[in-house]
């Protein structure tokens, strides 16, 4: 079916030849010579775009515009002018044009100009099937050759392109398909974290950027006198999540998007308090015993001393910032507030650290919330929750404050998160820790070649409490069961999203450096 266009101009008679070449190339066009016959045919037809002349007698080219968004507000309108004024431009763009050319304009600029606007997402989605038919079959070979960090580092970012790319342009018909071969590589991924991890945590190997060597690597170098550091930490955030919101801060930022990594088990007791302490968990436990306890039924209750850990790392590094510094742990809509309005008084501090549990409540709230469910039932659904709930924050509401101020924002995250579909059995006491996605406890008892089961914490760099104490860590997309809840626990956690296991999703971690434009 042809695209029916309204091209309105003063002098529509002389763009005989230009209205011949646009019907030969398909499209059905209809000529107005002044804005009011244009509304009035706006009115009884239905376009797919408008061609529209900037400089006409009686109703403006401008006048016009703003009829035709009463009208019919989604429209695509190009607007035609003979003037490159910066003025008349942005007051164009205000009123929500879709492209403007410049006369004299050729047909071919023209028909250029109507299929970017009309055809451009169905061209986009036939080169993106094209291309990730192409790319599907590399991957294999892709992963067979995947030896270090930044080979998975790099495969991972091109899966999640390839997803949101398909997601948006094409087939969803494929994401099944792409689905399928993201879980194969999360297999081969497991395989390469058994055969390396314990190395990189004893400091030898390739080894990625660790949560215990995240600040001193990768937040200090931007610490100094005169130079200000918001270090923000999104708790429980993807790298496919920061990718689908990232957009909404260039207005205000320069980005630079790096990677880091999680631990293991990538779950904020451990990943969190090592970033803030510098240190294993292993060595927190040890060095700091006063500041390693807590519940292993609650989770977050390991996580009070950030502040202290964080003190603790400074002075050893031997930052001037020590004495200089804000910490802030965010739960609430309220303890945003809190910060907001406290960044008028925090001119003279160096660093101003903070931590936003909203991601993670939110992912464990799914498992409990029918709601939740329905609103996120998949990936993508629960990457556009994440960015609502982003773009409606006094979070990204802080980060438009500092976008005005000298100074750079580090935006990062202890560990992202799986979707569970399949469950594993696990026995263990009463005194284990209740997470799904990891465990540890005296004698667990797992099949080991389901999962990772750790007897020797401490080669994990992790603390062990008892002589028999061992971690279990599932893979892919696993959850814990215990055999005599199974399907109260089946019925709970399959399709809910946990972390603590080892998957590219929860251990290769966005890490973010924004300069204000």
């Amino acid at each position: 079916m042809a695209f029916k266009i309204l091209w309105v101009d003063d002098q529509i008679a002389d763009l005989r030849s230009h209205i011949v070449y646009l019907t030969e190339k398909g499209f059905a066009v209809d000529g107005a010579s002044n804005g009011s016959d244009a509304l009035e045919m706006l009115r009884t037809t239905n376009y797919d775009a408008i061609l529209l002349d900037e400089m006409m007698p009686g109703i403006s080219g401008l006048d016009t515009l703003a009829g035709i968004k009463k009208i019919r507000e989604n429209v695509p309108v190009i607007m035609i002018t003979k003037s490159e004024e910066e003025d008349l431009v942005d007051r164009a763009i205000g009123q929500r044009i879709d492209d403007y050319l410049v006369k004299p304009v050729s047909p071919i600029q023209i028909t250029s100009a109507l299929k970017r606007l009309l055809e451009g997402r169905k061209l986009r989605g036939e080169h993106v099937t094209k291309d990730y038919l192409s790319h599907f079959a590399s991957i294999p070979e892709r992963v067979y050759e995947a030896k270090s960090t930044s080979d998975w580092e790099s495969l991972h970012e091109d899966l999640i392109t390839w997803e949101l790319d398909l997601y948006s342009y094409s087939d969803h018909g494929l994401l099944a398909t792409h689905a399928e071969q993201k879980a194969e590589c999360n297999r081969a991924f497991t395989r390469y974290i058994r055969n390396n991890y314990k190395d990189w945590i004893n400091d030898s190997g390739d080894k990625p950027t660790l949560p215990h060597k995240m600040f001193e690597e990768k937040v200090a170098p931007h610490i100094g006198p005169g130079k200000q550091v918001f270090w923000i930490v999104i708790d429980c955030m993807r790298l496919d999540q920061w990718r689908f919101i990232e957009d909404l801060l260039t207005p205000f930022f320069h980005i630079d998007r790096q990677l880091s990594w999680s631990m293991l088990p990538s779950a904020t007791p451990f990943a969190r308090n090592a970033m803030f302490a510098g240190l294993t968990p292993k060595d927190i436990a040890k060095q700091y015993p006063e500041y390693w306890k807590g519940s292993a039924q609650q989770e977050h209750s390991k996580n009070a001393y950030e502040k202290e850990l964080l003190f603790e790392q400074m002075k050893r590094l031997g930052l001037s910032a020590a004495s200089s510094y804000r910490y802030f742990k965010v739960f609430d809509a309220q303890d945003t507030d809190d910060l907001k309005k406290q960044l008028g008084s925090l001119d003279n501090v160096e660093l101003v650290a903070a931590v936003y549990n909203f991601l993670d409540i939110m992912s464990h709230g799914r498992s409990n919330s029918t709601i939740l469910k329905e609103l996120a039932p998949d990936v993508a659904a629960f990457r556009s929750l994440m960015r609502s709930w982003f773009e409606h924050s006094t979070l990204f509401e802080a980060l438009k404050a500092i976008s005005r101020r000298d100074a750079t924002v580090i935006i990062s995250t202890d560990h992202g998160s799986a979707l569970c579909k399949k469950s594993v059995r696990v026995k263990a006491n009463r005194e284990a820790s209740n997470n799904v996605r990891y465990k540890y406890g005296d004698n667990l008892g797992v099949n080991e070649k389901e999962v990772l089961l750790i007897k020797n914490p401490e080669e994990y760099g992790l603390p062990k409490q008892s002589p028999i104490e061992n971690y279990v860590i599932t893979t892919g997309d696993q959850f814990l069961v215990y055999p005599t809840k199974l399907h109260e626990y089946e019925r709970k956690f399959r399709d809910s999203y946990q972390h603590g296991g080892i998957s590219m999703e929860e251990l290769i971690t966005p890490f973010i450096v924004l300069k204000p434009r």
